[in-house]
C-alpha cells in the first residue's frame, strides 16, 4: 500500500501508513504511528460574508483567543468582509480568531515551503454518515473505534497510536475528523485530551456517548486458574477491580496504553498466563477467548466522546446544543464564583467543570509585601454548559465572562447527543 504523506516535497518527513499482520497472518486496517514534527500552519481569520453573521454572534472570540497553548498571535488579522467589529452585550471586539479556511488563501505549509491545496482539499466537509476519514487513538476493536462508527456510520477509521497523533492527523489533512474521549462516568475525565484540547487549533463539532462492555479474553484453551497477570487500560482495570476479585483471580494487574491493543500484545505474543480486559469486538479480531463477560463493576459505564475537525460548525437553535469554553485568570481561583454565576444568572446549566494546571504559568507568589514562601498554583478552567452560541443568553454570559479572565476561549458550539441510553448488555 502506498503510503501517505502531508506532501510530496522531498524533505517533508513521511509518516508511512503501512498494513500490519496479526499473530494470525491476517491484515489490519492502517494505522498512523508516528507523531509528526512540524510547524503548526496558522491561517488568516474568516472566509468571507457567508460566516459573517455567525462571526459577528460569536464576537466573544475575538481578542481573547489565544493559540497553541496560549501564545500570543504575532500578526493581526487582515481586514476585510468577515474581519469587522462586532458588539456583543455592549462589549465591542475584535475579528473573530476562528482559525477558518479562507479559500483564496490558504496553503499548507510544510518546512516553511507553501504547497497549495487541492480544489478537493477546498471542496464541503463530508456530510455526516458518508464516507468519512476519522482518527481514533487505539488499535482495531478499541472503544474509541466504535466511538467513531457511532459518531460518522461507514466511515473510515484510522487508527493512531497516541492522542497526539489523532489531533495531528486531522491537522495535517490525513483525516476529516477525530473521535477522542474525554470523560467516563467511572473513571473520570481523560485531562490528557483536556489539554490537548488547549494545545491544538482544532474544534469540537459534536459528541457522543458510548456504553462500554468490558470482557476478560485469553487465548484458546487457557482456563483462569492459569492466568497470573490482567493487562488492559488503567481506567478499563480500576472499572473491573471488584469484579476481578469475586471471580478469585489473585493476579498482578498491569497498565497499556489501550484495551484492544492489550488483546492484540496477548495474541501476537502468545502469552498462555496473561489476560486482556477489552470489548468483544477485539475478542473476534484477535482470535482469544471471552473467559468472563460484563466484568465491569458497574453497568452504569459511559464514556464520552468528542468529534474535532478544523472549522467550527454554525451553531443552531433548533435542537439541543452544548458550548465548550476554556478560561483563566490572573487572580486564580479568586473569581471562579463570579464566572459560574454569569451562567447561573441566565439560567445556563453547566454539565462539565474541570481544572487542569496552567502549564505556561504554574506558580503565582505572593506580593512582594508578604512575608514567606507561600505560593498559588494557577489553574486552566473547562466548562461545558448547556446551550448554543446562536443564543442571546449565550453571548451575553461569555460576554460578563470576558470581564473577569484574562483568557478565554471557546472550543465549541455543536450538537448534544440525545440518543437512548440503555445499561450495556450482559448485565
Amino acid at each position: 500500500m502506498q503510503a501517505i504523506t502531508p506532501s510530496s516535497s522531498p524533505n517533508t518527513l513521511k509518516p508511512l501508513i503501512q498494513p500490519k499482520r496479526s499473530a494470525f497472518g491476517r491484515f489490519k486496517p492502517n494505522r498512523i504511528s508516528c507523531a509528526y514534527r512540524s510547524e503548526s500552519v496558522s491561517f488568516p481569520n474568516g472566509i468571507g460574508s457567508s460566516r459573517a453573521d455567525w462571526q459577528s454572534s460569536c464576537a466573544i472570540l475575538a481578542s481573547k483567543v489565544i493559540s497553541q497553548g496560549q501564545e500570543q498571535p504575532t500578526e493581526k488579522p487582515s481586514s476585510g468582509g468577515a474581519d469587522h467589529v462586532a458588539s456583543v452585550n455592549g462589549h465591542k471586539a475584535a475579528s473573530m480568531d476562528l482559525n477558518l479556511v479562507p479559500i483564496d488563501k490558504v496553503s499548507a505549509v510544510t518546512n516553511n515551503k507553501p504547497v497549495p491545496l487541492t480544489i478537493t482539499d477546498l471542496s464541503p466537509a463530508p456530510m455526516h454518515g458518508s464516507q468519512v476519514r476519522v482518527a481514533y487513538q487505539g488499535v482495531p476493536g478499541a472503544y474509541s473505534e466504535a466511538a467513531a462508527g457511532k459518531a460518522y456510520p461507514n466511515c473510515e477509521a484510522i487508527p493512531c497510536d497516541q492522542f497526539e497523533v489523532a489531533f495531528q492527523a486531522v491537522e495535517l489533512w490525513l483525516a476529516d475528523r477525530a473521535v477522542l474521549p474525554v470523560e467516563n462516568s467511572l473513571g473520570g475525565s481523560i485531562h490528557r485530551n483536556y489539554d490537548l484540547l488547549l494545545r491544538h487549533r482544532l474544534h469540537i463539532v459534536g459528541e457522543v456517548q458510548l456504553p462500554v462492555h468490558h470482557c476478560l479474553l485469553a487465548l484458546p484453551g487457557v482456563r483462569k486458574e492459569y492466568l497470573t497477570r490482567v493487562i488492559s487500560h488503567p481506567q478499563a482495570l480500576a472499572q473491573c477491580e471488584l469484579t476481578l476479585t469475586k471471580l478469585g483471580l489473585n493476579v498482578a494487574r498491569e497498565a497499556v496504553d489501550d484495551t484492544a491493543g492489550a488483546a492484540e500484545f496477548v495474541a501476537a505474543n502468545n502469552l498462555r498466563d496473561t489476560a486482556a480486559i477489552a470489548s468483544a469486538r477485539a475478542a473476534d479480531l484477535y482470535g482469544l477467548n471471552i473467559l468472563a463477560d460484563g466484568i465491569h463493576d458497574d453497568s452504569s459505564n459511559v464514556t464520552r466522546f468528542v468529534m474535532l475537525a478544523r472549522e467550527p460548525i454554525i451553531p443552531r437553535t433548533d435542537r439541543p446544543f452544548k458550548t465548550s469554553i476554556v478560561f483563566a485568570h490572573e487572580k486564580g481561583t479568586s473569581v471562579l464564583f463570579k464566572v459560574l454565576s454569569a451562567f447561573a444568572f441566565r439560567n445556563i446549566s453547566l454539565t462539565k467543570i474541570e481544572s487542569r494546571p496552567h502549564r505556561n504559568h504554574p506558580i503565582r507568589l505572593v506580593d512582594d509585601a508578604n512575608v514567606g514562601t507561600a505560593k498559588h498554583f494557577e489553574y486552566m478552567f473547562y466548562v461545558d454548559f448547556e446551550a448554543s452560541m446562536a443564543e442571546v443568553r449565550a453571548q451575553n454570559a461569555l460576554a460578563e465572562v470576558q470581564e473577569f479572565t484574562s483568557f478565554l476561549r471557546v472550543l465549541g458550539s455543536y450538537p448534544m447527543d440525545m440518543t437512548p441510553w440503555c445499561p450495556s448488555r450482559g448485565d
